[in-house]
C-alpha cells in the first residue's frame, strides 16, 4: 500500500509515530514560513505541516500544491500546540510534521468547491458525479448505502434466506409499468425486456424448492421520473414458501427496526408497526400512504350538512358524494391572500373549491363560539350549531381553521389528504426525529381503469385474493380483497408485497377478469402457469425500495442523493451523456429500422 494509515483514523494515541498518508489536498494555507495542508481521504481529514527548517525540498513541493492534487506524505504524528486544537475534527488534536511529500497527480480547477457544503446546480453535480462523491454529504450517503445493504444481507442470511441472482434479460409481460426493451441480434425482430422486478422469477424459485429467497435486485421501468423514482432502481426482493401475511410483515418489521437502531439510534420508532386497513387509511388520511406522525385526520361531515342551505354541501350529499374536512391548528388568523392561496392549491389537486371557517381564539371553547367569533364566507348558509358540530367532530379548538371540501368521495379524500400534508408541512407538525412505519393491509384486488375500460390489478396480477372472496371473483370483482400489504414510512411507500397465487386455475381466472384471453394468457404467462402445475407451494413476499428507504433515512428529499450515479429528472445520464445515438452498423445488426436523422454515420 502507498499509505500506512487513513487520514481519519489518526489521534493522540499515534503521537510520535512515523506514518505514510495518501489523499487529496482539501485546503492549503501558506503562513509565510509554514505551509498547512488539510489532507483528505475517504475516512477523514488531517492537518499536515510543512516547515522549511525541517525540509526545504518538502516545503518547496508543498508550495506547488493546489486543491484536489493527489499526494503522498511521510511524516511524524505530533500533538498540536496548546490552543491550536480543532475540536470540529476527529483528528483535531494532532498534526503531521511532513518529512517528504510526493505529488501523485495534479488536478485542474474543479467545476465546484469540493470542500464546502454549498448549494450546487444538480445537473452540474450529476455531470461531475465522481467529484460530487468526494464531497462530505455524498460520501456519507454512499457509506450509508453500503452499511444498510450489508445489514440487509446479514439479516437475511441469519434468517436462513438464500441470495439468488436472477436474469436481467427476460420476457416482456404486462405488470403495470412500461418495459425497457432490448432488441436481439440473434433472433431478428424479437426483444428481451429488462425486469420491472424479479416477480415471476422469484415465484419460480419457490416452485424450485428454494423456500427462502432474497436479492438486492436491479429493476427497470420506462416511466416518467420524479423525486422518488428513477428509470433503474434497487429493491430488496424477498420471497418465502409456506408463509402467511403476518410472517412477511413481521420479518420486515424486525429488519427495519434493526436497521434503524444501528444506523439512526437517535431516531424514535413506533413499535410495533401499526396495521391500518386500506379503507381506513383512505377515510382517515385520504391516502394509502399515510403519514401518521401527526393528526389532522379527515372526518366525514356529510350527515351534519346534508340539509344545510349551502348548496355546494347539500347537493354533493344528495348526489351520493361526501363533505369532509380537516382542522388546521392555530390558523384562524390566516389572511384573505393566504386563504386564496390554499384554495388555488386545492383546485390544483382537483377540488372545485375549498371552504374555510375560522374559529376566533377569543372563545374559551367550541361550545362558547358565537356568530361574532366565526369568520367564513359560507357562515350565513350554515347554522351556528352545525358549525359547532363540525368543529367538534374535527377535534378543532378556538384559534383553528376548518378546511372543508365537497364532491365525490375519491376526489374529496384525495384533495383533503394532500391538503393535510401541505398544512402539516407548513405547520411543521411531523416530528423529524420520529420514524413512523405502518403497514396498510386489506387492499381491493382490482381497481377499475376508465382509460382501458377494464379491471386492473391494484398491486400486480399475481396477488392472491382473500380465500373467502374467490367465489365472487368473476361476479363481483369490486368486492374482492387481496392478501397484500404495503409498508409505509413517514408518508412514503417503501415497500409492497402479497401472498401470491400458486394455483394455475386461479391465476388464469384472475387474468381473465383483467380482460386477458386464454390465448394471450398462454402466450404471456404460459411458462408460469406450467410451473404451477408441478406442485407449487403456497408462497408470498415483498419488495423494499432500497433507494427510497435510504432517502428517508439520510434525510434527503430525492432518491438521486443516495444513488451513486443516477439519471437526472429527465432520465438522462449527464456523466456518460446517455442515451446516445449509435452508428448505422450497430443498428443494422439488430435488424431495426430508424429514421435517418436518428442514426449517427
Amino acid at each position: 500500500m502507498l499509505k500506512s494509515h487513513s487520514c481519519g483514523e489518526l489521534n493522540r494515541n499515534n503521537n510520535g509515530q512515523i506514518v505514510t498518508l495518501g489523499g487529496w489536498v482539501d485546503r492549503r494555507r501558506d503562513h509565510g514560513g509554514l505551509i498547512f495542508i488539510d489532507l483528505r481521504d475517504r475516512d477523514g481529514v488531517v492537518q499536515v505541516v510543512f516547515n522549511p527548517e525541517s525540509s526545504k525540498e518538502c516545503h518547496d513541493i508543498a508550495s506547488q500544491l493546489r486543491n484536489e492534487y493527489v499526494i503522498q506524505v511521510v511524516g511524524q504524528v505530533s500533538l498540536r500546540p496548546p490552543g491550536t486544537e480543532n475540536t470540529k475534527l476527529p483528528t483535531g488534536e494532532i498534526e503531521i510534521l511532513a518529512d517528504t511529500v510526493k505529488i501523485l497527480n495534479t488536478s485542474i480547477t474543479p467545476p465546484f468547491y469540493i470542500n464546502e457544503d454549498i448549494e450546487i446546480d444538480e445537473n452540474l453535480r450529476l455531470k461531475y458525479r465522481y467529484l460530487d462523491i468526494r464531497r462530505e454529504r455524498m460520501k456519507n450517503n454512499v457509506i450509508l448505502r453500503h452499511r444498510v445493504t450489508k445489514m440487509m444481507r446479514d439479516f437475511m442470511d441469519n434468517r436462513g434466506f438464500l441470495e439468488v441472482e436472477t436474469p436481467i434479460l427476460i420476457k416482456r409481460t404486462p405488470e403495470g409499468a412500461r418495459d425497457y426493451l432490448v432488441p436481439s441480434r440473434v433472433y431478428p425482430g424479437k426483444f428481451y425486456a429488462l425486469p420491472q422486478s424479479p416477480q415471476q422469477l422469484k415465484q419460480l424459485l419457490m416452485v424450485a424448492g428454494v423456500e427462502k429467497y432474497y436479492q438486492i435486485a436491479k429493476c427497470f421501468r420506462d416511466e416518467d421520473t420524479r423525486a422518488d423514482r428513477q428509470p433503474e432502481f434497487t429493491q430488496l426482493d424477498i420471497e418465502m414458501s409456506f408463509a402467511e401475511e403476518e410472517d412477511v410483515m413481521q420479518l420486515i418489521e424486525d429488519l427495519f427496526v434493526k436497521i434503524m437502531e444501528e444506523v439512526k439510534p437517535q431516531k424514535r420508532i413506533i413499535k410495533p408497526f401499526p396495521r391500518i386497513n386500506y379503507a381506513d387509511a383512505m377515510e382517515r388520511f385520504g391516502s394509502d400512504k399515510p403519514d401518521i406522525r401527526f393528526g389532522m385526520e379527515l372526518k366525514d361531515l356529510s350527515d351534519i350538512v346534508a340539509d344545510c342551505e349551502f348548496a355546494v354541501f347539500s347537493s354533493a350529499v344528495a348526489a351520493g358524494g361526501k363533505v369532509k374536512g380537516i382542522s388546521a391548528p392555530g390558523c384562524a388568523g390566516y389572511s384573505r391572500a393566504q386563504i386564496n392561496e390554499l384554495n388555488e392549491i386545492a383546485q390544483g389537486f382537483g377540488a372545485k373549491g375549498l371552504a374555510t371557517i375560522m374559529l376566533d381564539p377569543s372563545a374559551s371553547s367550541v361550545e362558547e363560539l358565537t356568530s361574532e367569533t366565526i369568520k367564513s364566507q359560507i357562515a350565513k348558509f350554515i347554522t351556528l350549531e352545525q358549525i359547532k358540530e363540525m368543529a367538534k367532530r374535527l377535534g378543532a379548538a378556538p384559534g383553528d381553521m376548518l378546511m372543508i371540501a365537497a364532491g365525490d368521495d375519491a376526489t374529496v379524500s384525495n384533495v383533503l389528504g394532500r391538503m393535510r400534508l401541505e398544512m402539516g408541512n407548513r405547520l411543521k407538525l411531523a416530528d423529524p426525529d420520529l420514524f413512523a412505519y405502518c403497514f396498510v393491509v386489506n387492499f381491493p384486488l382490482f381497481a377499475w381503469d376508465d382509460k382501458t375500460n377494464r379491471w386492473e390489478a391494484m398491486h400486480h396480477p399475481f396477488t392472491s385474493p382473500k380465500e373467502k372472496d374467490i367465489p365472487i371473483l368473476e361476479s363481483n370483482p369490486k368486492d374482492v380483497f387481496s392478501q397484500s400489504y404495503d409498508i409505509i414510512l413517514n408518508g412514503y411507500e417503501v415497500g409492497g408485497g402479497s401472498i401470491r397465487i400458486h394455483n394455475a386455475q386461479l391465476q388464469r381466472r384472475v387474468f381473465k377478469v383483467m380482460g386477458h384471453t386464454d390465448e394471450s394468457i398462454d402466450q404471456l404467462f404460459g411458462h408460469l402457469l406450467e410451473a404451477f402445475s408441478y406442485g407449487a407451494p403456497p408462497h408470498g413476499g415483498i419488495a423494499i425500495g432500497v433507494d427510497r428507504m435510504l432517502m428517508l433515512i439520510a434525510g434527503e428529499t430525492s432518491i438521486r442523493e443516495v444513488i451513486p450515479f443516477p439519471k437526472n429528472q429527465n432520465a438522462y445520464d449527464l456523466c456518460f451523456n446517455a442515451p446516445d445515438v449509435v452508428s448505422r452498423e450497430d443498428i443494422d445488426v439488430l435488424h431495426i429500422k430508424l429514421l435517418d436523422e436518428q442514426i449517427e454515420e
